[in-house]
């Protein structure tokens, strides 16, 4: 009866294949990513939102998900205003915060305490309520996709091209911004 050897090495490189392919198509994902994150920063209006635009890739029911979006907090409240504008609104003292007291009574105890905080605009106490004439949009993370979007295909197919060579995986991948 014929001896076959390496057969538990074969087994062994088929089972990790999955993880490895996996591995190198998040990065090429997140190579192709950073080349539309770049453009994102170039574009954005904010010093602010562009140094928390981030690239997240992860792998999801088969498919590798990328995106490229600002990380959680007050700048990302600003992309969203950035990317889609305002519409016009009012701006009021909440209730809840007035406690019952007037605007005037409220900036008479700010100023009892030592501050000199007031709502003024041009100079002029403006009242109980501010209308605020909107703001208009300037998007930077859709016309970033639009305009690199080839140039991030190319990326994500030179990424692959370095980690996988003569049909096997070279090199190390590397992790998702923080």
């Amino acid at each position: 009866m014929p001896t076959v050897r390496g057969k538990d090495g074969v087994k062994s490189y088929f089972a990790g294949l999955p993880k490895q392919i996996t591995d190198v198509l998040r990065g090429a994902g997140r190579a192709g990513g950073r080349v539309i994150a770049d453009e994102a920063k170039d574009r954005s209006a904010s010093d602010d939102v562009a140094s928390d635009i981030v690239v997240r890739t992860k792998a999801d029911h088969g498919r590798i998900v990328v995106t490229v979006t600002v990380k959680p907090g007050y700048n990302w409240f600003r992309a969203l205003w950035l990317e889609y504008g305002t519409d016009p609104h009012f701006i009021t003292v909440d209730d809840s915060q007035r406690g019952g007291q007037g605007v005037r009574r409220l900036n008479q105890q700010v100023r009892a305490a030592g501050g000199d905080g007031s709502l003024v605009i041009g100079g002029q106490f403006v009242g109980a309520t501010v209308w605020h004439p909107g703001a208009r949009p300037e998007p930077f993370l859709r016309p970033a996709l639009d305009i690199k979007e080839a140039e991030a295909i190319r990326a994500a197919q030179a990424y692959i091209n370095s980690r996988i060579a003569r049909g096997r995986f070279v090199g190390k991948d590397e992790g998702d911004d923080a």
